[in-house]
C-alpha cells in the first residue's frame, strides 16, 4: 500500500531561521517553497534520498500547524508516505474502519494529491498520504 517514506512534516514558528539552520547545520540546500493556502502554511522542502524534510509555518495561529505549535511547540508535525493510488488506499482504510481527516483527495504541494489520516486511528500519528 505504502510505496516509500514520502517527507516528514516539522512544524516551525520562522520558516527563513528555520531553513536557514537546516542548510547550515545539516548542509541540505532548499529544493522547493511553497504556500499552500488551503492548508494555511508555507512550506520548504529539502530532498534527503529518496525522501523530503518538509518545514512548515503557519500561515496563521488558527491553522491546524499554528494551533499545534501553540499546543505542543515546533516539532515533528506529521509523517508522510506515499502511495500509487491514494483513492484505492482511502477506500480501503474506510472499509478497515480507520478514522480519516479526509475522505477525498486534496491538492497538496509540488503538484501532488493529498490526505490525511487521523491520528486515534494509527497510534497518536498524524498521517499524510502522498501522491504525486
Amino acid at each position: 500500500m505504502f510505496d516509500r517514506v514520502d517527507h516528514v512534516g516539522i512544524a516551525v514558528r520562522n520558516l527563513d531561521a528555520a531553513i536557514g539552520f537546516y542548510e547550515k547545520t545539516f548542509g541540505v540546500s532548499l529544493a522547493h517553497r511553497e504556500r499552500v493556502d488551503e492548508q494555511g502554511v508555507e512550506e520548504a522542502m529539502f530532498r534527503v534520498g529518496e525522501s523530503w524534510i518538509q518545514l512548515l509555518q503557519p500561515l496563521g495561529p488558527d491553522t491546524p500547524v499554528g494551533k499545534f505549535i501553540d499546543k505542543r511547540g515546533e516539532g515533528v508535525h506529521h509523517v508522510g508516505y506515499g502511495v500509487p493510488d491514494l483513492r484505492k488506499v482511502l477506500d480501503h482504510l474506510k472499509e478497515e474502519g480507520v478514522p480519516l481527516i479526509d475522505a477525498e483527495p486534496r491538492r497538496g504541494s509540488r503538484g501532488s494529491q493529498v490526505a490525511f489520516v487521523h491520528p486515534k486511528g494509527v497510534g497518536g500519528v498524524l498521517v499524510e498520504l502522498v501522491q504525486e
